[in-house]
């Protein structure tokens, strides 16, 4: 297998080319031996791309040669896998999918019990070190068992155990023809939100939009939301882990923003209590915690380290700018249906639309762009960047990228650990402010940019 597809959080690369058949089948006997093979029971789902049921064939016929059975849950959302996983309390899983990435891009996120994360040093690096060693152990084989309506069966029971009956709040939602297609509609009815939805037949091509929710792929959302008086759209991500809203105003509203109003207001008068954050969410998350006597603990970008705080520390929240929202409520899962029901108990609870919400809150400027970096130097061009804003004075964090901290703002350089990229984020108290520490930022980065030409 090539190097390159291990990364931080999962396996990852452009299907034909990086990854094959034979590559899903080693993963399966490789992760199943990590975990103890014979006797073990792991989780198995895909999502909507066109390449993940073969894969997800291949995957199953490495694990079970192991003596491991399958749970196979079919064409499912990425959180039911997890959520089966913590709540049948078996050894692990694995979903064929990757994630929001272009449709030609395929790849495995595999958990192991507790749907702990299986990432680079958390247990990853063992599962690639078996297969360059072919050290895996076979067995008599295991069984398959087909488990997809009874788990979502137990997974609709549970939230409607800790969301009883949510009534009055219309919603449209967009699932970009994802793995939340047709069964994320489903389960918010019955818990009974009044309902819409576009772009909600599942289709491995992602013809509607790109499976990244962003401002620009959710504008027919944006405009729907605004023209016909719902109370928010949500738009999901291409394996449905991944829920960013739109007020009722059209706007769209970021995942740190989504986790101050949780704080806010579903953890008012409970002083004490903790939440988890990554180092690019806006100081906003803070501040709020400070109003509040919460404790804020901040994480690295990732759901592997977010995911294990939330477990260690027995945080309510997690959060990230990306709009990925854990819940202590289940498991420490991030589950894009669990957060829409959320939200919407939060607009009931409240009684106000979500533009009123958001309008409470203290206004800062907020910046945000990617930029495209080869893998082979994205992590030694953030290297570069913390010596040089080091040697500039400034203070800085190097939690995960580095984040420097300036008079009027901050701004954080990071490599993705899922894409060739490196993404700038940046906060200040007023536009002026925003764009003289944005202008810096980027021609700092540009300039260390610049000793890597023709080196990619």
């Amino acid at each position: 297998m090539r190097d390159e597809v291990f990364r931080a959080y999962d396996i990852r690369g452009v299907y034909g080319r990086d990854i094959v058949e034979e590559d899903a089948r080693l993963i399966g006997i490789a992760f199943a031996t990590y975990l103890g093979g014979e006797g073990k029971n792991i989780a198995v789902g895909w999502d909507v791309r066109k390449s993940s049921n073969s894969l997800a064939t291949a995957l199953i016929d490495g694990i079970v040669s192991t003596g491991a059975n399958v749970f196979n849950m079919d064409l499912v959302p990425t959180p039911l896998v997890y959520f089966a996983v913590a709540h049948r309390m078996l050894d692990g899983g694995v979903i064929v999918t990757a994630s929001h990435n272009p449709p030609e891009w395929n790849g495995f996120k595999l958990c192991r019990e507790n749907a702990r994360i299986c990432g680079m040093g958390s247990g990853l690096e063992k599962v690639r070190e078996i297969i360059d060693k072919k050290s895996w152990k076979t067995a008599s084989k295991g069984f398959v068992k087909n488990v997809s309506e009874e788990i979502l069966g137990e997974y609709e029971e549970y939230l409607s155990k800790i969301f009883g009956k949510l009534s009055g709040i219309k919603i449209l939602i967009d699932p970009g023809n994802g793995s939340c297609s047709k069964i994320g509609g489903r389960i918010l009815r019955r818990l009974g939100l009044s309902v819409d939805s576009i772009n909600d037949c599942p289709d491995g091509d992602f013809p509607s939009r790109s499976p990244e929710p962003t401002e620009e792929s959710l504008s027919v959302l944006r405009k729907m939301v605004k023209e016909n008086g719902y109370d928010i759209g949500v738009g999901y991500d291409g394996d449905c882990d991944r829920a960013l809203f739109v007020d009722d105003e059209g706007n769209v509203v970021r995942g740190d923003i989504i986790l101050v109003l949780f704080i806010k207001h579903f953890l008012k008068n409970k002083a004490g209590e903790k939440i988890v954050y990554e180092v690019s969410c806006s100081k906003l998350v803070e501040e709020v915690c400070r109003e509040n006597g919460i404790v804020p603990i901040v994480s690295r970008v990732g759901h592997t380290f977010i995911l294990e705080k939330m477990l260690s520390e027995k945080a309510k929240f997690g959060g990230e700018i990306s709009s990925h929202l854990y819940f202590g409520e289940i498991y420490g899962l991030d589950d894009a249906i669990f957060a829409t029901l959320k939200v919407a108990e939060l607009l009931t609870l409240t009684g106000k639309k979500l533009s009123q919400l958001i309008g409470e809150l203290p206004k800062y400027e907020f910046f945000k762009k990617n930029y495209d970096v080869p893998d082979e130097i994205k992590f030694q061009v953030i290297r570069d960047l913390t010596t040089f804003f080091q040697r500039a004075g400034h203070k800085i964090i190097t939690l995960d990228g580095v984040r420097v901290e300036l008079e009027e703002g901050w701004f954080i350089l990071r490599a993705s650990n899922t894409l060739p990229q490196v993404k700038l984020t940046a906060e200040a108290s007023s536009k002026q402010a925003l764009d003289k520490i944005v202008s810096y930022a980027e021609k700092s980065f540009k300039e260390i940019l610049t000793r890597y030409s023709g080196k990619s």
